[in-house]
């Protein structure tokens, strides 16, 4: 699937509407548009309560990960293989238990609440494989200014 994705991106295929331009997961002006730490609140419900998300647009995702240290080498290529990308937290995001680290998978994409649900379930089975813990997720989309 990974190949697939290269390929039409190569001829810019990649998915995207006319128009729409890709955002990057470091883009300064992106600001939290939803947020869902409880893991039984639905996708759904997270994306309904948000005044700023914007359906029809990219959004950066990011799950937030408590992991032991010595898996994340394990951990990374696991998730690069659908184009995540495993990130140190910034100081301040949710915190770790224990010896775990705080950790981050990113990627963009296009939100909505099927796929914020499926990939909450995809980050809660990796982590409790590997002895650690998903602690929720948000989403970032370019502020207006």
């Amino acid at each position: 699937m990974k190949a697939v994705r290269a390929m039409l991106a190569s001829l810019g295929l990649g998915g995207q509407r006319p128009g729409k331009s890709l955002i990057s997961a470091d883009d300064p002006t992106l600001e939290v548009v939803v947020t869902s730490y409880d893991e039984t609140e639905a996708a759904s419900a997270a994306l309904d309560r948000s005044s700023g998300w914007r359906p029809d647009e990219p959004a950066v995702l990011r799950h937030h990960l408590a992991l032991p240290c010595d898996v994340i080498d394990t951990v990374r290529p696991l998730l690069a293989q659908d184009d995540w990308e495993l990130r140190s937290a910034e100081p301040g995001s949710a915190t770790a238990p224990g010896d775990s680290g705080a950790f981050v998978a990113v990627r963009v994409q296009q939100l909505d609440a099927l796929h914020c649900s499926q990939e909450s379930s995809r980050m809660a089975s990796l982590a409790q494989r590997h002895g650690g813990r998903a602690l929720g997720w948000d989403a970032l989309q370019p502020g207006f200014s």
